[in-house]
């Protein structure tokens, strides 16, 4: 194990060294002002072993990392008929584009995309009060993550409100094509509160851990998802988890893995390791730059790509 802690430290210092860090999302005015220097990973093996290096402990906005858990909890409300409302295919296109919405009737291509969370915020909702589906999501994220300092970032979530109108109008478009079943504001407001959530590269590797032990809370025995569920989430992930750049994420790390625009990354290798990178810093395509490269040389050293040795989704 000692080795594993010495492989972070040597990635963390390489990364330390790169001058070119890609470029914060600056169209969410909380997050542009995040320090582009920063860079954490951790990771929690099956054994329940716990390693740490850089930033690791500085909690940064999870965003679309976020729709893997809400996709949890609407599984959990509304089994596999949630499947007629969002699809499972790869998207093709960025994360927030409106354009397949009109071709594929206000069905989302998958649910995580922009437009396919906004469905999954709307069936756990499910006819409820925003504050209570929010407080559900948090209470969740604080039983995986074995933490209550696990919070959500008021000033993100207010300033993805404010600039969020791309959002708006995804969330509109399936409105009218009944798609959506509570009223917009309502969706949104779970919505914009979900991505807010502030977790640290430590916590959110410990969140993971279900998806790397076949649904099964490590912490506490407890069954939090189905194996066959965890197994298809994790399926999600490795094809769509990283918008139109999953196949280049695929081909380069070789695991399950899901995004956001915060520079935060959720690696899943089933049976061995739950992992989170964090890097503000993003590619052309919305994902962390460094992030990505960091998790390429984690697996390459490791051989975890669920393609080597009998891993396997």
């Amino acid at each position: 194990m000692a080795d594993l802690q010495d492989l972070l430290d040597t990635i963390a210092a390489d990364m330390a060294a790169i001058e070119e860090r890609g470029r914060s999302a600056d169209y969410i005015p909380a997050l542009a002002r995040v320090d582009p220097a920063r860079f954490g990973i951790a990771v929690v093996t099956a054994e329940g072993h716990s390693f740490t290096a850089g930033d690791a402990e500085t909690p940064f906005s999870i965003q679309s990392i976020s729709k893997v858990f809400m996709l949890t909890l609407a599984l959990g409300k509304h089994g596999d008929a949630l499947w007629r409302r969002v699809g499972r295919e790869p998207s093709g296109s960025a994360f927030n584009s409106i354009v397949q919405l009109e071709f594929e009737h206000g069905i989302p291509r998958n649910p995580f995309i922009n437009a396919g969370a906004i469905v999954v915020a709307d069936a756990v909702l499910d006819r409820g009060a925003p504050q209570g589906a929010i407080g559900e999501l948090l209470r969740f994220m604080r039983f995986l993550a074995e933490d209550d300092a696990v919070e959500i970032d008021i000033e993100v979530a207010g300033s993805e409100a404010r600039t969020g109108f791309r959002n708006l109008a995804l969330a509109n478009y399936m409105k009218a094509f009944g798609n959506l079943r509570n009223a917009v504001d309502d969706v949104l407001n779970v919505y914009f509160n979900q991505c807010a959530l502030a977790m640290s590269c430590r916590q959110l590797a410990m969140a993971g851990r279900y998806l790397s032990a076949d649904g099964l809370h490590p912490g506490t025995g407890h069954q939090v998802i189905s194996a066959r569920r965890a197994r298809r989430v994790g399926a999600l992930m490795l094809t769509c988890g990283h918008y139109d750049g999953s196949g280049e994420f695929a081909f380069r790390v070789g695991i399950p893995g899901k995004s956001g625009v915060g520079g935060g990354i959720l690696g899943i290798v089933p049976g061995k390791a739950s992992i989170a990178v964090w890097s503000p810093g993003l590619n052309e395509r919305g994902n962390s730059l460094l992030g990505s490269l960091a998790l390429e040389r984690l697996s390459e050293a490791t051989g975890w790509s669920i393609f080597n040795g009998g891993l396997s989704i």
